[in-house]
């Protein structure tokens, strides 16, 4: 599931700015949607590619240096940095920055993190999990995008997932055109 393969995905912004009107009526809709959606972002990218994605490891490292909103939304003071992209038949769906708080986090869950091999949303599923939106998050978007390139705020979106117990991730993603790809 994980890439580092010769041949990167094509990363494009989500909205195609030559769309028709009737396109580009269809990529709000559709845009709208996944913003506005709060389960597992893997399983739509999953569904939209028609079956497992690839994971494309960018960059991971266990580190105490995180933007302060990580500091003011997740508890401990070592975390792991994680900058992946999920791709599917040559297309980036999305980005992603991610910051894990090691603090109380299951050793098996650490351990599988830690091994970068699998989609946040596969490790989610072992937890139960609420997503809270985050509002002012411009620190985390520029992170992504400085690594990733293609800044794209409409498609971008911040929030912090905790557990019963406590919070554990923070979790900046950016939608990629491949959302929208013809499967058909």
């Amino acid at each position: 599931m994980s890439s580092s393969s010769s041949n990167p995905p094509r990363r494009e912004r989500f909205a195609d700015a030559a769309a028709t009107p009737a396109q580009a009526t269809l990529e709000r809709q559709v845009l709208r949607l996944l913003m506005a959606q709060d389960g597992s972002t893997t399983r739509l990218c999953e569904a939209v590619a028609g079956g497992p994605v690839e994971l494309v490891l960018i960059k991971q490292h266990v580190t105490s240096a995180v933007p302060a909103i990580v500091r003011e939304q997740l508890p401990g003071t070592q975390f792991i940095e994680r900058i992946t992209s999920l791709a599917a038949h040559g297309q980036v769906l999305m980005d992603n920055l991610t910051y894990i708080s090691l603090d109380g986090l299951e050793p098996a869950i650490e351990a599988d993190l830690r091994a970068g091999t699998l989609p946040i949303g596969h490790l989610l599923a072992r937890l139960w999990v609420r997503r809270e939106r985050i509002t002012q998050a411009d620190e985390l978007m520029d992170r992504l995008w400085d690594t990733v390139g293609q800044p794209d705020a409409p498609a971008t979106r911040a929030y912090r997932i905790a557990t019963p117990t406590a919070a554990r991730m923070v979790i900046a993603e950016t939608y990629r055109r491949g959302m929208l790809m013809d499967r058909a």
